[in-house]
């Protein structure tokens, strides 16, 4: 018994000297590690901060369109007598595309002629009777007071429903001249839905497409949609330059002549349109073009490499050294151009910013700067 005892005592104090000597390491070992991170000094290298002029330029997609078109529909309801043009024609400014036939516009202009001369006819009877009346009223005693208002007025409604007449007699001829569809200004034919017979009418009432598609390509508008970043840089008579597929050797040159001045809605960007010189009807309308704008500099801001910029989930951040310390300081990045960037944030010239910033130069930390 005493035997089991003794072998049990030793057993518990062989285990109680065990876990104390592991403790021991572990609180040894754990402040070596705090003692070797407290001392991690980063060696790092610095630039002096200092303000530059900076130019971007970017490469985005933009459309040609026609700088006039139109879809030609009728204005009546009528159908197709003859037809003067064709896909590709090039016509003049006035110049008669197509006539038109209704039948029943025609019995209408008749029947409101008979009207406007009965009314005419019944106008005249009554102004006569009322000047007669007038001239014999001079005489006292021959005519009524009462004799020559009614004749007055009698006068006074055929008057009226005379112009009336001659408002239905216009309104039915303005839309019989209709009939005969003009160019409304010089360009080329570029869609024909139509031929002759064919019943033709207003958008919605009796076509569903228009009779032709009028296009002036002599001038055209290049549309281009600028993300949000770049708006602020542009400005009226910029130059860009655009390529297209057609003609991928040849570079085109313009200038900007019209901003939105606001953005869609939907893919937050401004419209901007330049005007382009397509006198030998080089390009086409509807070609898609490769354009690169040049945003030159307006003032001196801060530019340094991008790598001087971290990206943090909480901020975006430059490393400042101040007395042998590294201070993180916010930023905002503006344009970015051949491995630079803008940034903004509360600095001064002259600053030592760490070359490389990362999170691994902790805010406060020591700092060494490696010398050149």
């Amino acid at each position: 018994m005493k035997s089991k005892a003794i072998k049990s005592i030793l057993t518990v104090a062989g285990l109680f000297s065990a876990t104390i000597l592991f403790n021991s390491c572990g609180h040894s070992e754990a402040k070596k590690e705090e003692k070797s991170t407290a001392a991690t000094v980063h060696s790092v290298e610095v630039f002096s901060l200092e303000k530059g002029m900076m130019s971007t330029k970017i490469q985005i997609p933009g459309e040609l369109i026609a700088k006039h078109s139109v879809d030609i529909y009728a204005k009546v309801n009528s159908f197709v007598q003859k037809m003067n043009v064709d896909v590709g024609s090039e016509v003049k400014e006035g110049q008669l595309l197509v006539t038109m036939e209704a039948p029943e516009l025609s019995s209408q202009l008749s029947a409101s002629a008979s009207r406007l001369q009965s009314q005419e006819a019944m106008y005249s009877a009554s102004k006569a009777l009322y000047d007669r009346l007038l001239q014999t009223s001079k005489t006292a005693g021959t005519i009524s007071s009462n004799e020559l208002d009614q004749a007055l007025a009698r006068k006074n409604a055929d008057l009226a429903q005379l112009e009336a007449a001659k408002s239905s007699y216009k309104e039915i001829a303005d839309n019989k001249n209709y009939l005969a569809i003009r160019a409304p200004f010089s360009g080329f034919i570029t869609a024909r839905n139509i031929s002759v017979g064919a019943y033709v009418g207003p958008s919605g009432k009796g076509s569903e497409f228009p009779m032709f598609t009028l296009q002036d390509q002599k001038k055209l508008r290049l549309i281009v949609l600028i993300p949000e970043a770049y708006t602020s840089y542009l400005g009226e008579k910029n130059e860009i330059t655009f390529t297209v597929k057609a003609f991928p050797s040849e570079v085109f040159k313009a200038k900007i002549n019209r901003l939105a001045g606001a953005l869609d809605t939907k893919f937050r960007s401004e419209r901007i349109e330049m005007d382009i010189d397509n006198s030998q009807k080089k390009l086409l309308p509807g070609m898609v073009a490769e354009v690169k704008i040049t945003f030159p500099a307006t003032e001196k801001t801060f530019v340094v490499p991008k790598a001087a910029v971290a990206n943090a989930p909480e901020k975006v951040f430059v490393v400042k050294i101040v007395n042998g310390k590294a201070e993180w300081v916010e930023v905002r990045k503006g344009r970015e151009a051949d491995g630079k960037v803008e940034i903004y944030g509360d600095l001064s010239e002259g600053d030592q910013l760490v070359k490389v910033a990362t999170e691994e130069v902790r805010e406060g930390s020591e700092v060494k700067i490696k010398k050149d």
